[in-house]
């Protein structure tokens, strides 16, 4: 038996590669790259701008009261002793702080009372100050001297409206 060998024929244009198109795969994979990233730009421009609050004494809130009312501000000052007031039905915390030039200004807090509040020493109040002379707080952070350690025990609290 005789066999016959058929040269086989290799295409010429086989080495060749030729782009048909765009690959809708990569641009649709770029595009969702771009929307994550602008999202994320846009969650931390957010999140800076919204939670950001200048850092004020009360003598110095008190300096730029027309200026600051509405503007979230944290304050710092020292708990006046006996100014407490709370109302357990309303859920309302009212207070004054006291700075070292002895300005006081009047807290009114809308939350749960801390437990310790009668030995808070300080209060880091932080929210807007109203038009008739009351800061708003929506956080509260109240440091209290213990007894067995050096470090302040530091309760943090956020309002409830």
């Amino acid at each position: 038996m005789t066999q016959e060998v058929h040269p086989i024929s290799i295409p010429s244009n086989l080495g060749e590669h030729t782009r048909t198109g765009f690959n809708t795969k990569y641009l649709a994979g770029g595009l969702l790259l771009i929307l994550f990233v602008g999202f994320l730009v846009f969650q931390v421009y957010e999140a800076t701008t919204t939670t950001g609050a200048y850092y004020l004494t009360v003598s110095e809130l008190n300096a730029r009261t027309p200026q600051i009312y509405g503007e979230r501000v944290r304050v710092n000052g020292n708990v006046v002793i006996g100014s407490e007031d709370w109302n357990a039905r309303e859920v309302t915390l009212r207070f004054a702080i006291v700075d070292e030039s002895q300005q006081t200004l009047p807290i009114v807090f809308y939350g749960p009372r801390p437990d310790n509040f009668q030995r808070a020493a300080s209060a880091i109040v932080e929210g807007e100050l109203l038009p008739d002379g009351t800061f708003q707080a929506e956080t509260l952070l109240l440091k209290c001297p213990s007894r067995y350690e050096e470090d302040p025990e530091e309760v943090y609290v956020e309002s409830i409206r």
